[in-house]
């Protein structure tokens, strides 16, 4: 949707990836990367930081004028521009290998890890939020943007993260609400790869 992500290539790689400066912090590979922790970002201003996932939107309310409480970990592409908890987000994009699925019943379930066919990496449409806590310390959070499931997931999941291409980056991150709304689809069948998972890959560190 997702739910859990992975991302085992480091600062240096997604720096090139993007065209961007190298950051000045190290983030080790992760197979297994869980609502909030942190995650790598890239900003509109074109550089690589680190944001907690999830926004808490203190302060923010619903249409019914009542505070909103729940914290958002996934932005629907069909109200992201129209819901009033969202008002004065910016767009961002996660970087990423990949992410995991469930199917099944409790204690029955069986996981899926989705990728791109052709390996790489994935550039997930996000939105970001600047939160001060008590205290006065600062959080930079930020929730990625779904939309319908591509023809290659949605027998796992009825909700996929919107999957920016590489050369539209730049319109996700600076284009007009239009613009990127255009964006906000599904990807074309056959570009990922669904596999199942055994117990032994699902414990691999």
């Amino acid at each position: 949707m997702p739910g859990r992500l992975f991302l085992i290539q480091d600062a240096a790689s997604i720096a090139a990836h993007f065209q961007v400066s190298v950051p000045d912090f190290y983030d080790p590979p992760r197979r297994n990367i869980a609502p909030g922790q942190e995650i790598i970002v890239l900003r509109q201003d074109r550089q690589l930081c680190r944001m907690r996932w999830g926004l808490i939107p203190v302060g923010r309310v619903n249409t019914r004028g009542r505070p909103i409480v729940e914290t958002i970990i996934n932005a629907r592409s069909e109200s992201v521009f129209e819901k009033s908890a969202l008002r004065g987000v910016r767009r961002c994009i996660v970087p990423a290998g990949g992410w995991y699925e469930w199917t099944g019943k409790a204690r029955k379930k069986i996981a899926w890890r989705i990728s791109p066919r052709v390996g790489g990496l994935l550039a997930f449409a996000a939105i970001c939020d600047v939160w001060t806590a008590p205290g006065g310390m600062i959080v930079q959070q930020v929730a990625t943007v779904t939309c319908p499931p591509s023809a290659d997931v949605r027998d796992v999941h009825d909700r996929m993260g919107v999957v920016i291409n590489l050369k539209s980056v730049g319109i996700w991150l600076d284009g007009s609400q239009a613009e990127a709304a255009k964006l906000m689809q599904p990807l074309d069948a056959g570009l990922l790869n669904v596999e199942q998972l055994t117990d032994v890959d699902w414990a691999a560190p």
